[in-house]
């Protein structure tokens, strides 16, 4: 059985993105899926002063945990076309523990928004970094207009045609565990 860790990027206590990746997590079979809060692993805007001190003790714990996965699901939300702040300050941080903080292994991409592209910018914007953290992207999934195809209160993607590209990207996932 391979350990999966799952997370969205995203530090809001409603999370979208964190609603489809517990979603894609759920159809994950025969291994463990492990969700983080990124918001437990929090640090100050990365600098360089503030790195001569040491790195956060939050973003040490973050990288371990990482470090037992055997794959990742991770959820990009987007601000601006891009990366959330906070996302890419915790991406940030991280490489400083461990430039390749990803181990080479495995990892499904997840975008969704309320936009009808469904944050592919920030989706496209986390694929091209994925090298630098040796993240081996396996497959990448983007639900644009989230609030019409995703029922919340049963926690599924309620459009069959969405339902069905995100199972087949869970299966090409998988298939690299």
């Amino acid at each position: 059985m391979k350990k999966i860790i799952a997370f969205a990027g995203s530090n809001s206590s409603t999370s979208i993105n964190k609603q489809l990746v517990q979603y894609a997590g759920s159809l994950i079979e025969d291994n463990e899926v492990e969700y983080l809060d990124l918001r437990e692993y929090d640090a100050p805007i990365y600098s360089a002063d503030i790195e001569k001190v040491g790195v956060p003790q939050s973003i040490k714990n973050l990288v371990a945990k990482l470090a037992e996965a055997d794959a990742y699901i991770i959820g990009t939300p987007e601000h601006n076309g891009s990366l959330t702040a906070f996302l890419k300050n915790t991406i940030d941080w991280a490489s400083r523990v461990e430039a390749k903080f990803l181990g080479g292994k495995p990892v499904l991409l997840l975008s969704t928004s309320n936009g009808k592209r469904g944050a592919v910018g920030s989706l496209e914007d986390l694929n091209n970094k994925m090298k630098y953290f040796a993240g081996e992207v396996a497959a990448t999934f983007s639900l644009g207009s989230f609030s019409e195809n995703f029922d919340i209160d049963q926690g599924i993607i309620s459009n069959a045609d969405e339902k069905s590209k995100l199972q087949e990207a869970v299966g090409q996932f998988e298939k690299e565990l």
